[in-house]
């Protein structure tokens, strides 16, 4: 066996266990989901073939279209908040001044904090008579808020949960584009009379497209596959005001045993999230980087 073949069995190898996972854990349970929202399925018995009956059904499901709602609803108050505040951060932290690194850490720190224990933490925090929140708002003369408890805010609570949460992990793709920014390009354009304000939009922020490309890609994901905090936080409620589409699937699929409807939802959300992400990328990346 000469080197060459030797070199491609390897790379074969190593390039075939990556892509076994991928078919395993990715592409096939997408194509087996597929055939399910087919089918009238309770894990109980075999699937039954009922065709499109379940997207049939979902047009005219109220709850369906109430998770929808609800699910568009977080993402367009989380997402460009979320993102905002983490280039902000990142700006801010963007520095080699004494002690940069510290805040660099707490900043990251709810990142890295298990989704779920956190969102008791806030829980605790949201407490109608005891919790952290309406201690401060009783302290500066303002009324206690429901929070989690009323239709009106339950899902802002949620939302700024989630924005706390994720606000790390944006904020070091951002800090590492900001670093490898050539520092020559703003200190030649300070030399032209550029003010920091200018050299943000003309030259940062271009520079930063291929990690911001990256940052509301997996954001927009994110938010519409929202689980967790719902769960914990609010099951869903009050008056199903919180409930999303991740969290319907959940209640349709382990709760009530549906796992045909289920399925259908969860195409639907996959097919939107393609072409959701397919249009952030071709918006975003656009035209050329250095222009």
């Amino acid at each position: 066996m000469t080197i060459k073949q030797q070199q491609l069995l390897l790379g074969l190898f190593f390039l075939g266990i990556p892509l076994l996972w991928l078919l395993v854990w990715v592409i096939a349970p997408i194509f087996v989901v597929l055939y399910l929202s087919f089918t009238s399925f309770n894990i109980l018995s075999p699937p039954e073939w009922v065709g499109f009956w379940n997207y049939e059904d979902l047009w005219h499901d109220n709850l369906y279209w109430r998770a929808f709602g609800n699910t568009l609803y977080f993402t367009a108050f989380a997402m460009p908040l979320g993102i905002s505040l983490s280039m902000l951060l990142a700006l801010l932290v963007n520095t080699r001044l004494p002690g940069a690194w510290l805040f660099r850490t707490i900043y990251y720190l709810p990142v890295v904090s298990p989704l779920i224990a956190t969102a008791l933490v806030w829980v605790l925090f949201y407490e109608v008579s005891s919790g952290l929140f309406n201690y401060l708002l009783n302290s500066v003369g303002l009324s206690a808020q429901p929070w989690l408890n009323s239709t009106t805010t339950a899902m802002p609570a949620i939302i700024i949960m989630s924005v706390w949460k994720s606000l790390g992990f944006n904020m070091v793709i951002i800090l590492a584009a900001l670093q490898a920014i050539p520092k020559e390009l703003n200190e030649a354009a300070s030399l032209d009379g550029a003010g920091r304000v200018r050299q943000f939009f003309a030259i940062t922020l271009p520079l930063l497209r291929p990690a911001m490309t990256y940052v509301l890609i997996t954001t927009l994901i994110g938010s519409f596959q929202v689980f967790s905090q719902v769960y914990v936080m609010t099951e869903g409620g009050p008056n199903n005001s919180t409930v999303t589409l991740v969290h319907l699937i959940y209640r349709t699929a382990f709760q009530n045993l549906d796992f045909g409807y289920a399925s259908a939802m969860a195409m639907v959300l996959f097919i939107i999230l393609v072409i959701a992400s397919f249009i952030n990328l071709r918006l975003v990346s656009r035209g050329n980087l250095y222009e």
